[in-house]
């Protein structure tokens, strides 16, 4: 049994509790804190409480998750797109809205399930029928990831993110106008107080690592927002997210690092862009890494999703606005 704790903040009043929760967390779904609330594993202010209870700042949010049940990730008929297949890996352009692997309450739509489905040649990964998932890419960011097809070609891989011989460049819209280039150096670690986010504003010590996040602006947009190019040097949860955020400049639709509290106060391309991607505005775009058998370099784009592709016209003015008249 995981027990979470969450404190009640501004942004939350008045939020049902079903929704509030979701946007701090990546792996459980508004469907899924409602479903625990009916079996009596969610209390606020240490009462048990039901969905649609409208919360207060400074409440006491608890959820009592119950460990998964033991079953083996399906075979599903999901769409797939693959970037890049080889008999050791394939680098596929996961969709927005994916969770990468089955988790608690998420049993099935993930990247995974896809992959057993669409990959007939796996050699499997420790003994069992699976692929091997190299990194991670949050829920709702898009874009390219590499996948191993045998454990030769995971230990490789996972060596080369470690060791920081992979080129991870992202597409990023972000409120304001940042400096036309720049680094983001900080210490990196869980927040102290909202252990669901992370934080680049920590002082060295245990579980603290350095995050390194460089960025070049390849274009203002919107009056209000900045298309970004960004290449990361380490790989930390959420890390582009909370560089940008706490630098003033968070990712147009991040619930999680304040983009939607901005959103709604900006200007009205920027927040119709923001409605037409209904998420973060981050996109994994390439990826460029040495071949886990020989040490070619494997260089693999993945396009701008379609959302994304929206979002833009909406912020250069190609697009119609939401209400304009034909």
């Amino acid at each position: 049994m995981e027990r979470r704790e969450f404190t009640v903040d501004s942004e939350g009043t008045g939020e049902r509790l079903d929704r509030w929760p979701a946007s701090r967390v990546e792996d459980l779904s508004r469907s899924r804190l409602a479903a625990l609330a009916d079996e009596g594993r969610v209390a606020v202010d240490g009462r048990p409480a039901r969905p649609a209870l409208r919360l207060r700042a400074g409440q006491r949010v608890e959820l009592a998750v119950p460990d998964p049940a033991p079953a083996e990730p399906q075979p599903e008929d999901l769409p797939l797109h693959v970037l890049h297949d080889d008999p050791d890996f394939l680098v596929v352009d996961k969709p927005a809205g994916m969770v990468v692997h089955p988790a608690a309450g998420v049993d099935s739509g993930t990247l995974v399930n896809a992959l057993l489905h669409h990959v007939k040649d796996l050699g499997g990964i420790g003994g069992e029928l699976r692929p091997g998932i190299v990194h991670r890419l949050d829920r709702d960011t898009s874009g390219a990831m590499v996948v191993a097809k045998n454990d030769f070609a995971l230990v490789r891989l996972q060596e080369a993110f470690q060791s920081r011989t992979v080129e991870k460049r992202y597409t990023a819209l972000v409120h304001g106008e940042p400096a036309a280039s720049g680094v983001h150096d900080t210490p990196f670690g869980r927040h102290p107080v909202d252990r669901v986010r992370m934080t680049g504003r920590l002082r060295p010590g245990p579980g603290v690592r350095r995050a390194v996040t460089r960025w070049t602006v390849e274009e203002r947009v919107g009056g209000g927002a900045s298309r970004l190019d960004v290449r990361l040097e380490t790989g930390r949860t959420h890390q582009i997210r909370v560089h940008f955020s706490e630098a003033g400049h968070p990712l147009l639709g991040d619930e999680t690092y304040g983009g939607t509290r901005r959103d709604r106060r900006a200007p009205q391309a920027v927040r119709e862009a923001a409605e037409a991607l209904g998420r973060q505005a981050l996109h994994a775009r390439v990826l460029e890494f040495p071949h886990p058998r020989g040490g070619a370099i494997v260089h693999v784009e993945a396009a701008l999703p379609p959302d994304f592709v929206r979002a833009l016209e909406i912020l250069r003015g190609t697009r119609p606005h939401v209400g304009a008249s034909p």
